[in-house]
């Protein structure tokens, strides 16, 4: 089971590539909050080997300026002169502190958060324990690890009908057969 500890970061970003001759950065949006995380004066770190703090041996990047790119955005950080600076920044993930971050709205929730509930029907059957998410189109996936085995339970409003965080349970209304595979 994955450590349920919540993390101090979320990823927001992934910086491409360069961008021009001024310092821009193309970064990937991984974050269904963009606006909020690539606004001038926020403050991301970059990654470290884990992917889940920041490095150490780096210092944060402010936000100096960006703007909407097809799928994504060119971002200017604070110091970041040209190219070349730029260029240091390619392949790397960009982190927001959890603390920095907009509030969920009421029926939002984060992934990490998921792990571990206990998965019930709406008749209160036990299901199973959440063990992973997987983000996926049309629409996401729980792992739900069950004593029979794994079974792969869409994260649709029509099939995940309830989720009590502080009672650590997700209430499942599962279409016909879906707990049969």
């Amino acid at each position: 089971m994955p450590d349920r500890a919540a993390p101090a970061h979320l990823v927001v970003g992934f910086v491409s590539k360069p961008h021009g001759i001024r310092g821009e950065v193309f970064v990937q949006s991984l974050t269904d909050h963009p606006g909020g995380a690539f606004a001038p004066g926020v403050v991301l770190c970059i990654a470290g080997a884990d992917g889940r703090e920041p490095a150490s041996d780096a210092a944060p990047l402010r936000v100096e300026a960006a703007r909407p790119q097809k799928r994504g955005f060119l971002v200017r950080f604070a110091g970041m002169q040209d190219r070349n600076d730029a260029e240091e920044l390619r392949g790397l993930y960009l982190l927001r502190a959890i603390e920095d971050l907009e509030p969920l709205d009421e029926d939002e929730v984060f992934y990490h958060d998921l792990l571990g509930l206990a998965v019930e029907t709406v008749s209160g059957e036990p299901v199973g324990e959440v063990h992973e998410v997987f983000e996926q189109a049309p629409h996401d996936l729980l792992e739900v690890r069950t004593p029979r085995g794994i079974l792969l339970i869409p994260f649709v409003r029509t099939v995940v009908v309830g989720v009590d965080l502080p009672a650590r349970r997700l209430v499942v209304d599962p279409p016909e057969g879906l707990l049969e595979l």
